[in-house]
């Protein structure tokens, strides 16, 4: 799958794994593998009376930006691995279309402006966690392909949903990637690359889905190459009462009516996005956590009024 035969990569024992989609044998140890917050605290108040499971949890419901990474009860919305990837399964064929329905398209322009900003260049490969069904990925190989071909960074799509990395093995193979990017079947959280790996390690609206937001951090920097970048593309709530507001009532109200009515599932899998952002940390909150992980230079960007937020630190 890969350019050139193979990546090699040395996998430490614990960090066993598959390759998703494209399925390869587990090796031992040592052989070579195949290659701010403002307005969250209102809504997250809001939430709290919508809490619909006897543990406490929230009926966690996935929507557009998400994607299936391991997760634990750790948080008051219910991220169990086993639950998450069975709801992730169940609208796997309806994600796009919603993905790119209920953000109006925008979407689009907030991934071509990461890797705009955050550009690969020749070498090292280039990690995409919590791929969902690789579009990120597919952004960087894009902005990729201006580099020579023998020196083109292969491009690695890690989720652990496989349903969600099928349908992006069939983006694959539209968009003619030629084995330039490879789709794995692998946790965030224990992820089966060693140390200083890859010159870029992003995620793309899957890092609040992570109960141990700063273990998956520091998981993502430990395979991030010195001097590498580790990118994290997220949801926030945009500042200002009127558009704060505005926002907020599309949240709780429009869009878990329009993702439930087109991809109906048994776990809901629309009333999740809400929650999910009024509890995650925004702006200096989740700069200060990336710091705090072990990266410096780090640098927040907000996209459309602060719907969206790019973070970006160096290892």
């Amino acid at each position: 799958v890969g350019r050139e035969a193979w990546l090699k990569f040395r996998a430490p024992a614990s960090r066993r794994f598959a390759f998703g989609c494209i399925q390869f044998p587990r090796r031992p140890s040592g052989r070579q593998l195949p290659a701010d917050a403002r307005g969250g605290e209102k809504l997250g108040r809001r939430l709290a009376n919508r809490r619909a499971t006897s543990t406490g949890h929230a009926t966690g419901k996935g929507i557009f930006g998400l994607s299936g990474c391991r997760k634990t009860n750790r948080m008051s919305v219910d991220k169990s691995a086993k639950r998450i990837r069975a709801m992730f399964a169940q609208i796997a064929g309806r994600y796009d279309l919603l993905n790119h329905l209920l953000s109006l398209g925008i979407d689009y322009r907030w991934r071509k402006r990461t890797v705009g900003l955050v550009t690969p260049r020749p070498g090292k490969p280039i990690l995409d966690v919590c791929a969902g069904t690789a579009d990120l990925a597919l952004a960087f190989h894009a902005a990729a392909r201006k580099i020579p071909s023998s020196q083109r960074p292969l491009v690695v799509a890690a989720d652990f949903c496989r349903p969600m990395l099928s349908r992006g093995l069939a983006k694959l193979k539209r968009a003619g990637t030629q084995g330039e990017v490879v789709l794995i079947e692998a946790d965030t959280l224990r992820l089966p690359f060693a140390d200083d790996t890859f010159q870029i390690v992003s995620v793309a609206f899957g890092l609040r889905n992570l109960s141990d937001t700063l273990g998956g951090l520091r998981e993502m920097i430990r395979v991030c190459a010195r001097d590498g970048k580790v990118v994290v593309l997220e949801f926030s709530t945009p500042h200002g009462r009127l558009l704060g507001s505005a926002y907020r009532w599309y949240l709780e109200h429009l869009l878990p009516r329009i993702g439930q009515t087109l991809a109906r599932n048994r776990l809901g899998a629309y009333d999740y996005l809400p929650a999910s952002v009024a509890e995650f940390p925004q702006g200096e909150a989740l700069a200060a956590m990336m710091r705090q992980a072990g990266l410096r230079d780090v640098t927040v960007q907000r996209f459309t009024f602060g719907i969206a937020s790019l973070y970006v630190g160096t290892k």
